[in-house]
């Protein structure tokens, strides 16, 4: 079989761009996109921001303390979808293959391609210089035979580059990489591979898949295959969503059961106007509890029968919510999804809502 040339596209700091992009006076300052305050959370940073370890996901007290001239600005996802909008309609005009991962990446398959381009590479740079003009923002790209390559070709020139791995090269490059910068491996898992005498990408290889599989369980075949730089995996436009869920950190702690009921009501409207759109049902039903120590508890149940009443849902939610009392300490965030979706409507690659 010949090797597939993929294409991953990856806007840079993009929510945090599109600010800069619209608001001139935010150019070539730290930025961060979500809540300033004591409580929210960073969304997204700014190049500028991440010099001094501000990232994503961090909380803004956290943030602030890193770096405290850095300007929080409110998320504005509508703008953001329609940006990204522009971004897909490009992707469209070269391949059909469009596996995207968020509003920001996406993996293309452009193998054959709709521009009958010889170059996967021609390719991307183009992609890339379209992006520039359309939405005056810039993008990363990697190109190599395999989406696990590609991925990691993409981050290796950020901001603003492209790299290229090709097939007589695959091996190497994931010989000499840090365990750390493999995506699919987290920090938890590094920590275990450091402990086991895995520093790096030649060392994993090192390692026999029944070894990888006892200690990693199902997780171990991946990682003994990516080390040998292969991924079989194809580019999917329609990928399967698997869960759908909504969250929320409270401005203020809470802490009686009462207020967390409270609390959980517009999440579970938030999934289940998702549920009532698309008419996708699942049966599990997942609470999480996030304690101002950080500490996350979760309980899920599942129902033998795809649930098809908001009701239902809402009671088992608050099922699983009474289940945790007594907390030992107060409530900042509280979510709740659904899993084990039926598959029969694809997911068109649209991001989850996001509240901050």
């Amino acid at each position: 079989m010949p090797n597939r040339k993929i294409i991953h596209i990856d806007m840079d700091a993009f929510f945090a761009s599109v600010e800069q992009r619209d608001h001139p006076e935010l150019r070539g300052k730290p930025v961060a996109v979500g809540g300033g305050g004591d409580r929210g959370v960073v969304a997204a940073a700014s190049y500028e921001a991440r010099k001094y370890g501000v990232r994503s996901a961090m909380a803004s007290r956290t943030a602030k303390q890193k770096c405290p001239h850095l300007i929080f600005v409110k998320s504005r996802f509508d703008v953001y979808k329609q940006v990204s909008a522009q971004i897909r309609a490009i992707f469209a005009e070269y391949t059909p293959l469009i596996e995207p991962l968020s509003l920001d990446e996406a993996y293309l398959d452009v193998t054959e391609n709709l521009k009958g381009m010889k170059s996967a590479t021609l390719i991307a740079n183009e992609i890339r210089q379209r992006i520039r003009q359309t939405t005056r923002l810039t993008a990363s790209a990697g190109v190599s035979y395999n989406k696990f390559l590609a991925k990691l070709a993409s981050d290796h020139r950020k901001p603003d580059g492209i790299f290229v791995i090709k097939p007589e090269e695959g091996e190497a490059f994931v010989a000499q990489l840090a365990i750390e910068r493999f995506h699919g491996i987290g920090r938890v898992t590094a920590q275990k591979m450091h402990s086991l005498g895995i520093q790096s990408g030649a060392d994993l290889r090192q390692r026999t898949e029944d070894f990888l599989r006892q200690n990693f369980g199902k997780s171990g075949g991946y990682y003994y295959r990516i080390a040998r730089a292969q991924d079989d995996r194809p580019v999917e436009p329609d990928r399967i969503r698997k869960s759908v869920g909504s969250e929320n950190t409270f401005a203020h702690d809470l802490d009686t059961l009462a207020e967390m009921q409270s609390g959980l009501i517009p999440l579970i409207e938030d999934v289940w106007q998702w549920v009532e759109r698309t008419r996708v049902y699942g049966r599990t039903v997942t609470v999480k509890i996030k304690l101002n120590d950080f500490q996350t508890l979760t309980r899920s149940r599942s129902s033998f029968l795809p649930i098809r009443e908001r009701k239902f849902f809402e009671n088992l939610a608050f099922e699983l919510l009474e289940e945790n009392f007594p907390l030992p300490l107060p409530v900042r965030l509280l979510g709740v999804s659904l899993s084990n979706l039926e598959d029969s409507q694809p997911f068109e690659g649209k991001q989850l809502t996001l509240n901050f």
